[in-house]
């Protein structure tokens, strides 16, 4: 099974430890945040990835072909312009396309999730996409139904709502940073250049199966503060 890694952000949020190097490439324990996303996609049962690249792309472009990860990691090269998750994921079709849904994740996620059962629901129930979502405070949510299928957006901070289709129930999930996704989903992508997943996301609900998947695991963190780098690196130590 194949995944993609979203590593083509420009880590403002870490600076300044990114303002000589990508985020991706920032360690922790001794290894770069980009090992620590691939070794968990191989425990979940990932045998192939593509990394998307931007922001100091020669400097993870020379790691990956330095490092042994065992198994095949491609580049997805966005050096000419930063594509966004949407955007990334289309210029990466030719790595993910098959028969087989793919595993989507963004490289400072770091989490407790098991990825095979989000994979074994997504296969079960045969959506255009699965989102791993939590109950957890932030600023923006994606809305569903009693059937954790995908109904709309909130941004709590400005008010603004975006309906994808009516709902008799309303559950508010803040996204995961990690999806399951159909390849089929190319074939309904009509955005070009640089755009994000969840408005393609809010566009196909009107008419396609978007399902939410509830992570309920001990631990989940988007990594955005040096601060942050104690916690993470003592929770991979007991994960590793």
């Amino acid at each position: 099974m194949k995944a993609i890694v979203f590593a083509a952000g420009l880590g403002t949020r870490l600076k300044p430890l990114t303002d000589h190097c990508p985020k991706a490439l920032v360690r922790l324990n001794g290894q770069p945040l980009l090992w620590h996303t691939i070794h968990f996609l191989k425990k979940q049962g990932i045998d192939e990835v593509v990394v998307n690249v931007h922001h100091f792309a020669r400097m993870i472009k020379e790691y990956i072909e330095t490092e042994e990860f065992g198994i095949p990691v491609h580049i997805s090269d966005e050096s000419d312009e930063l594509l966004d998750t949407g955007g990334g994921l289309l210029k990466a079709r030719q790595f993910l396309e098959g028969s087989e849904p793919f595993v989507a994740c963004n490289v400072d996620i770091i989490t407790a999730v098991d990825l095979k059962k989000v994979i074994e629901y997504h296969k079960q129930n045969r959506p255009i996409a699965t989102l791993v979502v939590r109950d957890r405070e932030t600023s923006r949510y994606f809305l569903f139904d009693e059937k954790m299928e995908l109904t709309g957006w909130r941004n709590r901070s400005t008010g603004e709502i975006i309906n994808a289709r009516q709902a008799l129930s309303e559950n508010q999930l803040a996204f995961s940073g990690i999806q399951v996704i159909s390849p089929s989903i190319f074939d309904l992508i009509a955005e070009k250049g640089k755009f994000s997943v969840v408005p393609l996301y809010l566009r196909l609900a009107k008419e396609h199966k978007i399902l939410g998947y509830c992570d309920t695991s001990d631990f989940w963190l988007d990594l955005g503060k040096p601060g942050q780098l104690e916690i993470v690196e003592k929770y991979l130590s007991a994960r590793d």
